[in-house]
């Protein structure tokens, strides 16, 4: 089917009563229907709500330059302006904050200022934002073993793993992030997650996990050392919001809307989608406005504004570099679970599959919001332009 962008006549997915096209079970987040599904998730998953609270609403002042001729390259380096590589790059949601105020603020594909658009692995930079808190507080130790917290994990490949390990992505557990293999580590995750049914297909043999603690249960470690080398793997954040939730008794959500989300101001309340036994899904399922994942960065910018400790922010800004961290990332690394962009500016990134993005750039003093529904999980040229283009706005705010 056609992936349509911003500039596209917009696809038939869920219009008119009933829909005349609905989206697969097995593919709503790929193109053309995470155009639509990724700013519907209540509609087509469980969730439960990440509270806001009664507390204030911090309010941006605006502070807007009109850069949507700002000149940029494209996705195949030929010329372009911001506004023509968000519609290319299959933008929803575009922020820039300068100085803490608003400069640059667009809305697409039928987004507006009140929508959740899905995070994808933007949400396990909040989770480890609320798990530095936690730390911060003395309630869990980084350096300790993984199963001081969860003894259950003796029996898999966390065994003799620090939690440290975990946050880095650094442990020796076997795990596959094959995202287009239904059979992969992280294609049974959909299934334990509930994003995804049993493939039609599949051999009655397999015993596919009904929730995710069932399947980190399963997972076993590779030869390598613990703590020898990163490998991304979603399933980690998730050990971490199960640590968190045995040390506080309190479901991840609640944790994220007390620790974090009622104390950054946001605008509305979040979500986060739940599996078969009630855990929200810390590695993926997050869903808030453009606003508020602003909101959040501006946070992180502000040295943690008194929430989340500024040691721990420090300290996530200095990683462990090396080669081949991520293709669109030649001097990336990762630290706490946010990617650092090079050793230079130390600039950490929030980034999800389908191009979500938050860029927090202290040199800049300059957040940059993209949410996006790529019609792959992902694609290099995108990713590298969109890059490139957060670079000329901050040029050209100075």
């Amino acid at each position: 089917m056609t992936s349509y962008r911003n500039s596209d006549p917009r696809p038939p997915i869920m219009q008119g009563s009933p829909p005349k096209m609905v989206p697969p079970k097995l593919n709503w987040d790929r193109g053309p229907w995470n155009r639509w599904a990724f700013q519907h998730i209540r509609e087509i998953l469980p969730t439960v709500e990440v509270w806001r609270g009664n507390g204030h609403r911090r309010r941006f002042e605006r502070a807007e330059v009109d850069l949507d001729a700002l000149p940029v390259g494209g996705s195949t380096g030929q010329p372009s302006t911001l506004a023509g590589l968000l519609d290319e790059t299959y933008t929803d949601g575009f922020l820039v904050l300068k100085d803490g105020k608003i400069a640059y603020e667009r809305y697409c594909n039928g987004m507006t200022e009140r929508t959740l658009h899905l995070s994808q692995s933007m949400a396990k930079s909040v989770t480890g934002s609320v798990f530095g808190i936690l730390a911060g507080r003395g309630l869990i130790d980084p350096a300790m073993p993984v199963t001081t917290y969860l003894p259950e994990l003796e029996a898999t490949g966390w065994a003799g793993a620090s939690v440290q390990h975990v946050l880095d992505m650094t442990s020796g557990v076997r795990f596959s992030e094959e995202y287009t293999d239904r059979y992969s580590d992280i294609g049974q995750v959909d299934v334990a997650s509930g994003w995804k049914p049993v493939p039609p297909d599949s051999d009655p043999a397999f015993e596919w996990p009904s929730h995710m603690f069932e399947l980190i249960l399963r997972l076993k470690k590779t030869s390598r050392p613990h703590g020898a080398a990163f490998e991304y793997r979603s399933i980690e954040t998730d050990v971490l919001a199960f640590i968190m939730e045995r040390v506080t008794g309190k479901r991840l959500a609640q944790l994220v809307s007390e620790e974090l989300w009622q104390k950054l101001g946001a605008d509305e309340s979040a979500c986060f989608t739940v599996d078969s036994a009630g855990y929200a899904i810390a590695d993926g399922g997050f869903n808030a406005t453009l606003r508020d994942y602003g909101r959040f960065g501006q946070l992180i910018l502000d040295n943690g504004g008194g929430v989340v400790p500024a040691d721990w922010i420090e300290a996530t800004r200095t990683g462990r570099h090396g080669p081949d961290f991520n293709p669109s990332l030649p001097e990336g690394s990762y630290r706490n679970q946010f990617w650092i962009e090079d050793p230079r500016s130390r600039a950490l990134m929030c980034r999800g599959v389908f191009g979500q993005l938050i860029h927090i750039d202290w040199n800049r003093r300059m957040v940059v919001v993209k949410l996006s529904s790529y019609p792959d999980f992902t694609s290099i040229a995108l990713s590298v332009a969109t890059m490139k283009a957060v670079h000329a706005i901050a040029a050209a705010l100075g």
